[in-house]
C-alpha cells in the first residue's frame, strides 16, 4: 500500500487508475485523501464552490464494490472535480451566480459519461458569473479564485477553479468549458496541460448548442495522457490515450506570435515560444515563422459571446440579481441577435481563411496568453467594459479557434524569472486532436513539467 500522499496527490489520473486496478491503493482512501486536501487548501484557493464529502465518499465505496468485482472501467475510483456550469444530479448549477434555486434532475451527457466510467465526482468548481471572464475567475456570490502558483494571482478563466483544483493537487482531472479559451487560458496560468476539442466532439447535452456555437466541453489534468483518457471517456472513443502515446511522425510546424486582437506579446510567452520551437527543432520537426490569415475577428466574436450572455442570463430568470458587469454585457447581447447570426453565416468562410495555413503546415504553435496571470486586485470589481476589453491579452490568441471550432491546446513550457508557469498553444486541423496529443507528449517527454508543483 503506497503511504507517500504527496505523490498520490500530483500522481494524475492514469497512474490513480493503475493503482486502484491493481489493489496498491483503495477508492474510498483516495477519496479520503482529496476531500481533507480541499479541506486544508481550499480556504486559500476558493477553488470548489461545493465540496461533495457525503456523496463522494458514497461514490467511492461504489466505485472500490466495481473494482472489486473486477470492472477495468478507465476512471473507476478517480477523484475528478467539475466545473460549475454544468448540471450534476443533485447539486445546484449557478453559473457562479446566486440565482440557481433547484437543484439539477440529472446529470449533464459529459458528467454521465465520466460517472459510467466510475470517476468519484469530489465537487463542483467556481466560475466568474455565466463563464464570461477569460482572465479571471471571481463572482460576487462566491469570491475570488486563486491560483495555486501565487495566490496573489487569479488562474485565469474562465475555468479557474478547476484548474486550480487540479494544480493544487485536490483533483485529478477536471471538466471544464472552453467558450473563448476557458479551458486553455487557465491551464497556461496553472502549469497543466488542458485541451479545447474539435467542436461537437465532447456532448453539450442538455443543450444542443452554447454561446451560438463557441463553446466545448474538455479536459483540464496534469499530463497529456491524462487528457488523453478523460477525452476518450468524454467523446466515447478509444482512439486519443492511443494517440498520446504514439510518437508523431515528421512534422511541419507554423510558428506566430502575431495576436488577433489588440495587444502585445510579453517577454514571457516570447520566450515560450521561442524555447520550444528550439526543441522541436531539434526532435526532428521542419519549424518555420508563417502568421495565419485571420482577418478582422472582433465581429466574429464579440457579438456570440454577448449574445451568448444573453441568452444563459434567460435560463436565470433574464439577468436580476447578476453582477453589473455581467447585466452590462447581458444588455448588450440584448441587441446582437442579428450580428451574431451573420456572425454565425460567415464563419465557415472565415474558418476556411484562417485554416489555409494547414496547406502546407500540420500544427500552428502560437502562445497561449500575452501576459502572465493577473494580479487578483488588478481585475475584481470592474465594470462590463472594462473587463471586456482587460481581458484582451488573455484572449488574443485563444478565441478565434472557437470561431473555427478546431482542436487546440495549452502545453506548459516552463517556469518564468518569478515561477509562474508559461505554456504555448498547439492548433490543429480541424478533427485531429491525434496530431496535437501526440506531438504535446513528445514535448512533454523531452521537457517534462508534472513533477512540477506549486504547493506541498
Amino acid at each position: 500500500m503506497l503511504t507517500d500522499t504527496h505523490e498520490l496527490h500530483y500522481a494524475g489520473a492514469v497512474r490513480q487508475a493503475e493503482l486502484l486496478r491493481s489493489g496498491a491503493l483503495c477508492a474510498h482512501e483516495l477519496t479520503e485523501l482529496h476531500l481533507e486536501r480541499i479541506a486544508r487548501l481550499d480556504g486559500r484557493l476558493n477553488a470548489f464552490r461545493a465540496v461533495r464529502d457525503e456523496r463522494a465518499r458514497d461514490e467511492a465505496r461504489t466505485a472500490q464494490e466495481r473494482l472489486d468485482a473486477g470492472d477495468a472501467g478507465p476512471l473507476i475510483g478517480v477523484p475528478v472535480a467539475v466545473k460549475d456550469n454544468m448540471d450534476l444530479a443533485g447539486e445546484l448549477t449557478t453559473h457562479g451566480t446566486a440565482l440557481a434555486a433547484e437543484p439539477a434532475a440529472s446529470d449533464a451527457e459529459a458528467v454521465r459519461r465520466l460517472r459510467a466510467a466510475g470517476a468519484v465526482i469530489v465537487g463542483k468548481t467556481n466560475l466568474p458569473e455565466l463563464a464570461l471572464w477569460g482572465h479571471l475567475t471571481d463572482s460576487r456570490a462566491w469570491g475570488a479564485t486563486r491560483n495555486p502558483w501565487d495566490p496573489e494571482r487569479t488562474p485565469g478563466g474562465s475555468s479557474g477553479g478547476a484548474a486550480a483544483a487540479v494544480a493544487a493537487g485536490m483533483a485529478a482531472i477536471a471538466l471544464a468549458s472552453d467558450g473563448g479559451g476557458s479551458i486553455r487560458i487557465p491551464s497556461a496560468c496553472c502549469g497543466l496541460f488542458g485541451i479545447k476539442p474539435q467542436r461537437g466532439r465532447v456532448p453539450l447535452a442538455p443543450d444542443d448548442d452554447h454561446w451560438l456555437g463557441l463553446t466545448s466541453f474538455g479536459p483540464i489534468a496534469r499530463t497529456v495522457a491524462d487528457a488523453a483518457l478523460a477525452l476518450d471517456v468524454l467523446s466515447a472513443s478509444s482512439s486519443f490515450s492511443a494517440a498520446a502515446r504514439s510518437a508523431p511522425r515528421r512534422l511541419r510546424v507554423a510558428i506566430s506570435t502575431k495576436p488577433t486582437l489588440p495587444a502585445k506579446p510579453g517577454p514571457e510567452a516570447l520566450a515560450a515560444v521561442g524555447a520550444t520551437a528550439a526543441l522541436l527543432r531539434e526532435l526532428g520537426h521542419e519549424v518555420r515563422e508563417r502568421d495565419p490569415d485571420y482577418g478582422e475577428l472582433r465581429p466574429f466574436i464579440l457579438p456570440r459571446y454577448a449574445r451568448g450572455a444573453w441568452l444563459d442570463a434567460q435560463r436565470l430568470g433574464g439577468g436580476r440579481g447578476l453582477e453589473p458587469r455581467t447585466r452590462g454585457m447581458v444588455r448588450l447581447g440584448s441587441a446582437m441577435a442579428r450580428a451574431a447570426e451573420r456572425s454565425r453565416a460567415k464563419e465557415a468562410d472565415r474558418a476556411a481563411q484562417i485554416n489555409r495555413i494547414f496547406d502546407d503546415h500540420d500544427v500552428l504553435m502560437t502562445p497561449v496568453t500575452a501576459a502572465p496571470a493577473p494580479l487578483v486586485s488588478r481585475v475584481t470589481g470592474k465594470g462590463a467594459l472594462r473587463t471586456f476589453f482587460g481581458s484582451t491579452p488573455w484572449v488574443c490568441y485563444t478565441a478565434v479557434w472557437n470561431v473555427t471550432g478546431q482542436p487546440a491546446a495549452s502545453v506548459p513550457a516552463g517556469l518564468d524569472a518569478d515561477g509562474l508557469p508559461t505554456a504555448v498553444q498547439l492548433v490543429g486541423r480541424p478533427d485531429d486532436e491525434a496530431t496535437v496529443l501526440a506531438l504535446a507528449a513528445e514535448i512533454e517527454a523531452a521537457r517534462p513539467w508534472a513533477a512540477q508543483h506549486p504547493l506541498p
